[in-house]
């Protein structure tokens, strides 16, 4: 087999590496399509935060290619500069600092003061986060504080609403993060993302659906229309999060302020999920305590038992839609951040679980006008005191 060189991608190259990388490609059907390593190519793509390069252009007023071949010719010819000018339609001062920067009369070459002239071109424009400290440092410290991008920019917008300099966009945070050599944000904030990515990648989603025998479960297709459209407080999504050696936390969702509860599981069977989440749901008010969606598995088959020990109605969703509880699919995923695939779960007590509760509920959400879900549902139950 021949060998494959490791020369740079040539232009050509590079547009249909972005290409695929835009198309959602993985690294490695990337490599294998040029003949390269996964890791040339990740280092390719990371050198910009995984954000396609933007194309560059010639600027119209820059002298071009067949200007400067014609001012190589013109030079050779020994005509003047004025001369040399007039033909081109050009002042002769451009003419004569072009001459002077590349070389004088004698030494002057088309090709090389083009190739030049391209690379001193290229002055970045400082991104607003490196030109506003005051802004810079806000959104460290929030990051500090595992708030997303969005919940920062949101946050900004509602509470510095008249000062445009403390205001920045989502993506602008995220390409300060990922492409360093900005120079703006380290690159240790990364780890506070929770995907704790550190490039950008193309937006993929697969969704995953289980069932499970239920035995007099409500369908929720019999759910009344509130509970839908979010207009009451009190009901609720619920779900298992798994960790490894079958260990597992339950989590609750409340639908109108997606406020979090989480509670600390000794096993999967269904008397000591039903025990567990009975005993949470009855420290809730009477008023907040109103239904429950869950989906087919089999730790609430004793529902019956719950919904007698809490007064709350227990509905069901169809087998694999994960989608008809999107609010706590949604935050399952967020709380992969503190609690990652293949770690044990058992090792956390509950005030270790009230704390990252804590933690979510004190984020502004962009669904809530970037308000927090503790601030939505501690104003509810005020009212209801």
């Amino acid at each position: 087999m021949e060998q494959v060189r490791r020369s740079a991608l040539t232009t050509e190259q590079q547009l249909e590496l972005w290409r695929r990388w835009r198309a959602g490609e993985s690294l490695h059907e990337i490599a294998r399509a040029f003949g390269r390593r996964a890791s040339s190519i990740h280092g390719m793509i990371a050198a910009h935060g995984g954000y396609v390069p933007a194309a560059r252009r010639r600027a119209p007023r820059v002298l071009s290619l067949g200007e400067r071949e014609e001012i190589s010719r013109g030079l050779a010819a020994g005509a003047s500069l004025r001369l040399i000018a007039r033909r081109l339609g050009r002042a002769p001062s451009t003419v004569s600092r072009e001459v002077a920067r590349h070389d004088g009369r004698r030494r002057y070459r088309a090709l090389r003061a083009d190739e030049r002239a391209w690379r001193r071109a290229r002055r970045p424009k400082p991104c607003k986060l490196a030109s506003e400290p005051r802004l810079r440092a806000l959104v460290a410290a929030k990051l500090g504080e595992q708030w997303s991008p969005e919940q920062i920019s949101g946050w900004l917008a509602r509470t510095y609403a008249g000062e445009q300099a403390l205001q920045v966009s989502t993506e602008t945070i995220y390409r300060s993060l990922f492409v360093q050599t900005r120079g703006v944000l380290a690159r240790e904030l990364t780890a506070q993302l929770r995907t704790r990515r550190t490039m950008r990648r193309s937006k993929q989603a697969s969704r995953k659906g289980g069932g499970g025998v239920i035995r007099d479960g409500l369908p929720i297709s019999a759910r009344p229309p509130e509970v839908a459209d979010r207009a009451v407080p009190g009901h609720w999504e619920g779900d298992l999060l798994a960790g490894s050696q079958n260990t597992h936390i339950a989590t609750l969702v409340e639908r109108q302020t997606r406020f979090l509860l989480l509670v600390k599981l000794d096993g999967r069977d269904s008397e000591t999920v039903v025990a567990a989440l009975a005993a949470q749901v009855q420290t809730l008010p009477a008023q907040l305590r109103r239904s429950l969606t869950w989906d087919r598995g089999a730790e609430l088959a004793a529902h019956q038992r719950f919904s007698i020990a809490t007064d709350v109605a227990v509905y069901f969703c169809d087998p694999r839609s994960p989608w008809q509880r999107g609010t706590n699919e949604n935050t399952n995923g967020l709380l992969r951040q503190y609690f990652p695939k293949q770690t044990d779960l058992a090792v956390h007590t509950q005030a270790e679980l009230d704390a990252v509760a804590a933690r979510l509920n004190g984020r502004p959400r962009k669904t809530l006008a970037f308000e927090t879900p503790a601030d939505r549902f501690a104003a509810i139950v005020a009212s209801i005191a």
